[in-house]
Protein backbone atom coordinates (compact mmCIF):
# COMPACT_ATOMS: atom_id res chain seq x y z
CA UNK A 1 0.00 0.00 0.00
CA UNK A 2 1.54 3.27 -1.20
CA UNK A 3 2.34 5.95 1.39
CA UNK A 4 0.68 9.31 0.73
CA UNK A 5 2.21 12.55 1.95
CA UNK A 6 0.13 15.73 2.25
CA UNK A 7 2.59 18.55 2.86
CA UNK A 8 4.76 17.18 5.69
CA UNK A 9 2.17 14.71 7.00
CA UNK A 10 2.66 11.06 5.94
CA UNK A 11 -0.41 8.82 5.73
CA UNK A 12 0.30 5.10 5.75
CA UNK A 13 -0.47 1.87 7.58
CA UNK A 14 2.46 2.70 9.89
CA UNK A 15 1.25 6.16 10.94
CA UNK A 16 -1.62 7.25 13.15
CA UNK A 17 -4.87 8.02 11.27
CA UNK A 18 -5.13 11.30 9.40
CA UNK A 19 -8.05 13.27 10.91
CA UNK A 20 -9.95 15.76 8.76
CA UNK A 21 -12.46 18.31 10.08
CA UNK A 22 -14.96 18.96 7.29
CA UNK A 23 -16.16 22.55 7.54
CA UNK A 24 -18.69 22.22 4.72
CA UNK A 25 -21.41 24.89 5.11
CA UNK A 26 -21.05 25.14 8.88
CA UNK A 27 -19.70 28.69 8.70
CA UNK A 28 -23.25 29.86 7.87
CA UNK A 29 -21.93 32.48 5.45
CA UNK A 30 -19.70 34.08 8.10
CA UNK A 31 -15.94 34.26 7.62
CA UNK A 32 -15.59 34.92 11.34
CA UNK A 33 -17.37 31.64 12.05
CA UNK A 34 -15.12 29.85 9.56
CA UNK A 35 -12.01 31.04 11.41
CA UNK A 36 -13.53 30.05 14.78
CA UNK A 37 -14.18 26.56 13.40
CA UNK A 38 -10.49 26.34 12.49
CA UNK A 39 -9.54 27.43 16.04
CA UNK A 40 -11.76 24.76 17.61
CA UNK A 41 -10.59 22.09 15.17
CA UNK A 42 -7.00 22.85 16.15
CA UNK A 43 -7.94 22.50 19.84
CA UNK A 44 -9.60 19.16 19.05
CA UNK A 45 -6.33 17.87 17.62
CA UNK A 46 -7.20 17.30 13.96
CA UNK A 47 -4.63 17.23 11.18
CA UNK A 48 -6.57 19.07 8.50
CA UNK A 49 -9.45 21.35 7.62
CA UNK A 50 -11.44 20.64 4.47
CA UNK A 51 -13.68 23.08 2.67
CA UNK A 52 -15.77 22.86 -0.50
CA UNK A 53 -15.15 24.91 -3.63
CA UNK A 54 -18.22 25.73 -5.69
CA UNK A 55 -20.81 28.45 -6.23
CA UNK A 56 -24.55 28.01 -6.77
CA UNK A 57 -24.03 28.76 -10.46
CA UNK A 58 -21.33 26.12 -10.90
CA UNK A 59 -23.52 23.42 -9.33
CA UNK A 60 -27.02 24.04 -10.64
CA UNK A 61 -29.29 26.52 -12.38
CA UNK A 62 -31.64 29.04 -10.85
CA UNK A 63 -34.98 27.32 -11.34
CA UNK A 64 -38.09 26.76 -9.24
CA UNK A 65 -39.14 23.66 -11.19
CA UNK A 66 -39.74 20.54 -9.14
CA UNK A 67 -36.61 18.91 -10.61
CA UNK A 68 -34.60 21.52 -8.70
CA UNK A 69 -36.42 21.08 -5.40
CA UNK A 70 -35.76 18.42 -2.75
CA UNK A 71 -38.83 16.19 -2.66
CA UNK A 72 -37.70 13.58 -0.14
CA UNK A 73 -39.97 14.13 2.85
CA UNK A 74 -37.45 12.49 5.18
CA UNK A 75 -34.75 15.02 4.22
CA UNK A 76 -33.92 17.90 6.54
CA UNK A 77 -33.96 20.04 3.36
CA UNK A 78 -37.39 18.87 2.21
CA UNK A 79 -39.13 21.27 -0.18
CA UNK A 80 -36.13 23.56 -0.46
CA UNK A 81 -34.80 24.87 -3.75
CA UNK A 82 -31.33 23.65 -4.70
CA UNK A 83 -30.01 27.00 -5.93
CA UNK A 84 -31.07 28.75 -2.73
CA UNK A 85 -29.60 25.97 -0.59
CA UNK A 86 -26.23 26.20 -2.34
CA UNK A 87 -26.33 29.99 -2.01
CA UNK A 88 -26.61 29.58 1.76
CA UNK A 89 -24.01 26.81 1.90
CA UNK A 90 -21.15 27.77 -0.39
CA UNK A 91 -17.79 29.09 0.74
CA UNK A 92 -17.13 32.31 -1.23
CA UNK A 93 -14.05 31.97 -3.38
CA UNK A 94 -12.58 35.21 -2.03
CA UNK A 95 -12.50 33.59 1.45
CA UNK A 96 -10.32 30.72 0.30
CA UNK A 97 -6.96 32.47 0.62
CA UNK A 98 -7.83 33.68 4.13
CA UNK A 99 -8.97 30.21 5.20
CA UNK A 100 -5.87 28.54 3.75
CA UNK A 101 -3.57 31.13 5.36
CA UNK A 102 -5.28 30.98 8.75
CA UNK A 103 -5.19 27.17 8.78
CA UNK A 104 -1.47 27.26 8.01
CA UNK A 105 -0.92 29.79 10.80
CA UNK A 106 -2.65 27.35 13.18
CA UNK A 107 -0.53 24.45 11.99
CA UNK A 108 -3.32 22.71 10.09
CA UNK A 109 -3.37 21.43 6.52
CA UNK A 110 -6.17 22.97 4.45
CA UNK A 111 -7.52 21.43 1.26
CA UNK A 112 -10.81 21.26 -0.61
CA UNK A 113 -13.37 19.39 -2.69
CA UNK A 114 -13.77 21.12 -6.07
CA UNK A 115 -17.05 20.46 -7.85
CA UNK A 116 -16.21 21.70 -11.35
CA UNK A 117 -13.23 22.52 -13.56
CA UNK A 118 -13.14 26.22 -12.69
CA UNK A 119 -12.93 25.33 -8.98
CA UNK A 120 -9.78 23.29 -9.67
CA UNK A 121 -8.20 26.38 -11.25
CA UNK A 122 -9.03 28.42 -8.14
CA UNK A 123 -7.40 25.79 -5.92
CA UNK A 124 -4.34 25.39 -8.13
CA UNK A 125 -3.61 29.11 -7.65
CA UNK A 126 -3.72 28.51 -3.88
CA UNK A 127 -1.32 25.56 -4.24
CA UNK A 128 -3.92 23.28 -2.69
CA UNK A 129 -1.88 20.35 -1.24
CA UNK A 130 -4.52 17.65 -1.85
CA UNK A 131 -7.95 17.19 -3.36
CA UNK A 132 -11.08 15.41 -2.18
CA UNK A 133 -13.44 14.11 -4.83
CA UNK A 134 -16.93 14.14 -3.35
CA UNK A 135 -18.99 11.07 -4.13
CA UNK A 136 -21.57 12.91 -6.33
CA UNK A 137 -18.66 13.77 -8.66
CA UNK A 138 -17.26 10.23 -8.93
CA UNK A 139 -18.61 9.92 -12.49
CA UNK A 140 -17.42 13.42 -13.49
CA UNK A 141 -14.49 12.09 -15.48
CA UNK A 142 -13.23 15.45 -16.85
CA UNK A 143 -13.06 16.75 -13.27
CA UNK A 144 -11.23 13.63 -12.06
CA UNK A 145 -8.77 13.89 -14.96
CA UNK A 146 -8.04 17.54 -14.19
CA UNK A 147 -7.52 16.84 -10.49
CA UNK A 148 -5.33 13.81 -11.20
CA UNK A 149 -3.20 15.89 -13.56
CA UNK A 150 -2.17 18.15 -10.67
CA UNK A 151 -0.25 15.12 -9.32
CA UNK A 152 -1.41 16.04 -5.82
CA UNK A 153 -2.83 13.40 -3.42
CA UNK A 154 -6.48 12.51 -4.00
CA UNK A 155 -9.04 11.31 -1.47
CA UNK A 156 -12.04 9.72 -3.16
CA UNK A 157 -15.37 9.30 -1.37
CA UNK A 158 -17.52 6.29 -2.27
CA UNK A 159 -20.83 7.40 -0.75
CA UNK A 160 -22.84 7.35 -3.98
CA UNK A 161 -20.66 5.09 -6.08
CA UNK A 162 -21.09 1.61 -7.47
CA UNK A 163 -18.12 -0.75 -7.84
CA UNK A 164 -18.08 0.16 -11.55
CA UNK A 165 -17.95 3.89 -10.71
CA UNK A 166 -15.15 3.36 -8.21
CA UNK A 167 -13.04 1.33 -10.60
CA UNK A 168 -13.49 3.82 -13.44
CA UNK A 169 -12.46 6.71 -11.17
CA UNK A 170 -9.37 4.85 -9.94
CA UNK A 171 -8.45 3.85 -13.50
CA UNK A 172 -8.84 7.48 -14.64
CA UNK A 173 -6.55 8.73 -11.87
CA UNK A 174 -3.94 6.05 -12.56
CA UNK A 175 -4.02 6.79 -16.31
CA UNK A 176 -2.90 10.33 -15.52
CA UNK A 177 0.12 8.92 -13.69
CA UNK A 178 -1.15 9.74 -10.23
CA UNK A 179 -0.79 6.89 -7.72
CA UNK A 180 -1.34 9.04 -4.63
CA UNK A 181 -4.95 8.08 -3.96
CA UNK A 182 -7.02 6.91 -1.00
CA UNK A 183 -10.68 5.95 -0.82
CA UNK A 184 -13.26 6.52 1.90
CA UNK A 185 -16.16 4.29 2.86
CA UNK A 186 -19.16 6.59 3.19
CA UNK A 187 -22.93 6.56 3.60
CA UNK A 188 -24.47 9.56 1.87
CA UNK A 189 -27.17 10.51 4.35
CA UNK A 190 -27.15 13.38 6.84
CA UNK A 191 -27.04 12.47 9.64
CA UNK A 192 -26.39 8.82 8.89
CA UNK A 193 -27.66 6.09 11.19
CA UNK A 194 -24.96 3.97 12.80
CA UNK A 195 -26.60 0.75 11.63
CA UNK A 196 -26.23 1.89 8.01
CA UNK A 197 -22.45 2.24 8.07
CA UNK A 198 -21.32 -1.18 6.77
CA UNK A 199 -17.89 -0.61 8.30
CA UNK A 200 -16.76 -4.12 7.40
CA UNK A 201 -16.55 -2.79 3.84
CA UNK A 202 -13.30 -1.09 4.93
CA UNK A 203 -11.54 -4.45 5.22
CA UNK A 204 -12.93 -5.53 1.84
CA UNK A 205 -11.83 -2.29 0.16
CA UNK A 206 -8.29 -2.67 1.52
CA UNK A 207 -8.17 -6.25 0.27
CA UNK A 208 -9.67 -5.45 -3.15
CA UNK A 209 -7.80 -2.25 -4.09
CA UNK A 210 -4.63 -2.45 -1.97
CA UNK A 211 -4.65 1.29 -1.29
CA UNK A 212 -5.23 3.42 1.79
CA UNK A 213 -8.84 3.32 2.98
CA UNK A 214 -10.65 5.54 5.44
CA UNK A 215 -14.10 6.69 6.53
CA UNK A 216 -16.11 9.76 5.64
CA UNK A 217 -18.38 9.75 8.65
CA UNK A 218 -21.82 11.37 8.73
CA UNK A 219 -22.99 9.78 11.99
CA UNK A 220 -23.40 11.57 15.29
CA UNK A 221 -20.84 10.61 17.91
CA UNK A 222 -17.56 8.74 17.78
CA UNK A 223 -18.42 5.03 17.61
CA UNK A 224 -18.14 4.73 13.81
CA UNK A 225 -14.73 6.40 13.42
CA UNK A 226 -13.18 4.48 16.33
CA UNK A 227 -14.54 1.20 15.02
CA UNK A 228 -13.35 1.98 11.49
CA UNK A 229 -9.79 2.55 12.76
CA UNK A 230 -9.86 -0.89 14.36
CA UNK A 231 -10.83 -2.25 10.93
CA UNK A 232 -7.91 -0.57 9.18
CA UNK A 233 -9.09 2.96 8.34
CA UNK A 234 -6.16 5.40 8.09
CA UNK A 235 -8.17 8.54 7.24
CA UNK A 236 -11.17 9.87 9.18
CA UNK A 237 -13.23 12.75 7.81
CA UNK A 238 -15.99 14.10 10.02
CA UNK A 239 -18.21 17.15 9.71
CA UNK A 240 -17.16 19.68 12.34
CA UNK A 241 -18.98 22.65 13.84
CA UNK A 242 -19.00 24.88 16.88
CA UNK A 243 -21.92 25.51 19.23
Amino acid sequence: IILIKILNRPISIKHRPFIIAEMSANHNQSLSNALKIIDKAKQAGVDAIKIQTYTPDTLTIKSSRKEFTITDKSSIWYNQNLYNLYKKAYTPWDWHQKIFDYSKKKGLICFSSPFDLSAVEVLKKLNCPAYKIASPEITHIPLIEKIASTKKPIILSLGLSSIKDTELALKTIKKKGNLKVAILQCVASYPAEINEQNLLAIKELIKKYKILVGLSDHTLGYISPITSIALGAKIIEKHFNIK
